[in-house]
């Protein structure tokens, strides 16, 4: 008889593209993949643990499952499992906890799925975590988060990814290239890549991150490249001038700022000033004047004064940047910032986030609003509401358009109209020619 799972994924891409390989994984064995609300045989909860708030979503989707099946095996994979796996164990109804290594060998620990009384917990010392699994997502046919990179060795003074996936590594790149082709076999038409801190790739094997693109470029079957999140210290001029050269690497970054104020970046133990911040950005402009950048920000990191707030707000404003991804600081125990004074309120963190929020949008949408009338070739997604489907231009607009399932994981060009009054996509025109030509291949 066969066995069912459903996995739910809290945090990154990467996260993303490890619980898609574990289901690849168990599918082999002859699991068959539910939905959550199933009520499948096995539950597998990948965790995030940058913010309280992914903390918290853990004990609620545990709940939830069981409400669904109350008999469900129940296994706690992911950075919280690595950091807190006694506080997971509490939970009422998981039945197993995985830390960073253990939870590659997922399969080997369910070979009983009845409830247990008493939670099973594997877990690592991170410092002997050093082997790299590699990965990558499945389920969409029409983009996949391929993981190159894990680990950090950065120890920013409110992060606790080196503590929860350990150090900086991944394969060399001949290795990393055999899992992309790999994945060339698909349907897949975009890879996204992703890592912890993506620009540290082959730090373990004298390799750098813009020799593995060079070779990535290379690969027949994929048609798109984009680059997740890399840091600007890591983001050589070279790796700048190759994307604006090549045909397959997008022209959007996301560089993580983090703060517009140097004396904050400082008390972060962040490896760069502003100046260096907006050095990066003005040459991604000058090679790639349509380039979408997006931009990391936490805002109530303690000692941030309201003006050293303001120095954040009005550096963002000037720059020429496309949107924001905004956090509130979040106390995270056993990281230098947990221990700092001059605690900022919580309340006034949910302020300033707001600030910022409103001024993404205003970026966004100027940044929409620079290309309307402009064709752009559209990758369209899977995704379908009320009549209507998505996917994004290379410099990651998302455009809506009628839906037709002869556009689905093809790449047409799409004139960009108007503004959506939501700010979140712009609509956009396919020529009648487009679906037919499809139609007649």
């Amino acid at each position: 008889m066969s066995r069912s799972v459903a996995f739910y994924t809290l945090g990154c891409k990467l996260n993303y593209s490890e619980s898609s390989s574990l289901n690849q994984q168990l599918e082999k064995i002859g699991y068959i993949t539910k939905d959550f609300t199933e009520g499948p045989d096995v539950y597998v909860i990948n965790t995030c643990s940058v913010t309280d708030h992914a903390d918290k979503k853990c004990k609620k989707v545990v709940r939830e499952a069981l409400k669904y099946n109350p008999d469900a095996f129940v296994a706690v994979i992911g950075c919280y499992a690595q950091l807190k796996p006694g506080e997971i164990a509490t939970i009422e109804g998981v039945d197993l906890v995985l830390g960073a290594a253990e939870k590659f060998n997922l399969m080997n620990y369910l070979n009983d799925i009845t409830k247990k009384e008493k939670t099973l917990i594997a877990h690592s010392n991170i410092k002997k975590v050093m082997d790299f699994v590699p990965g990558f997502s499945g389920e969409d046919r029409t983009r996949s988060f391929l993981k190159v990179q894990d680990g950090c060795d950065y120890f920013c003074s409110f992060c606790t990814i080196p503590l929860a996936r350990g150090k900086s590594r991944s394969l060399n790149i001949q290795d990393t290239l055999k899992v992309a082709r790999e994945l060339a076999k698909t349907d897949v038409k975009e890879v996204v890549l992703t890592g912890c801190n993506l620009g540290d790739f082959g730090v373990n094997h004298d390799e750098s991150f813009l020799d593995l693109i060079r070779e990535l470029d290379k690969i027949e079957g994929i048609e798109r490249y984009r680059i997740s999140s890399i840091e600007p210290n890591l983001l050589r001029d070279e790796i700048i001038d190759f994307v604006a050269n090549s045909k397959k690497f997008l022209p959007h970054f996301h560089i993580p700022l983090q703060s517009g104020s140097n004396t904050i970046l400082k008390a972060m133990r962040r490896r760069y000033e502003r100046e260096l911040y907006e050095y990066k950005i003005n040459k991604i402009k000058e090679a790639m004047p349509d380039c979408a950048i997006g931009v990391d920000v936490i805002v109530g990191f303690p000692g941030e004064t309201h003006e050293e707030f303001l120095k954040t707000y009005d550096f963002l404003n000037g720059l020429n940047v496309s949107y924001f991804h905004v956090f509130p600081y979040s106390e995270r125990p056993n990281t230098t910032a947990w221990k700092m004074t001059d605690v900022v309120p919580v309340k006034e963190r949910g302020e300033r986030t707001q600030q910022l929020m409103n001024l993404s949008e205003k970026k966004r949408q100027f940044f929409y609003r620079q290309h309307l009338g402009k064709s752009y070739p559209v990758l369209f997604e899977k995704e379908e509401r009320a009549g209507k489907m998505y996917g994004f231009t290379p410099n990651y607009i998302r455009v809506e358009a009628d839906y037709d399932p002869m556009l689905l994981n093809e790449i047409v060009d799409v004139k960009l109209q108007s503004v959506d009054p939501s700010s979140m996509h712009v609509l956009g025109e396919v020529p009648e020619y487009a679906a037919t030509a499809l139609k007649l291949m």
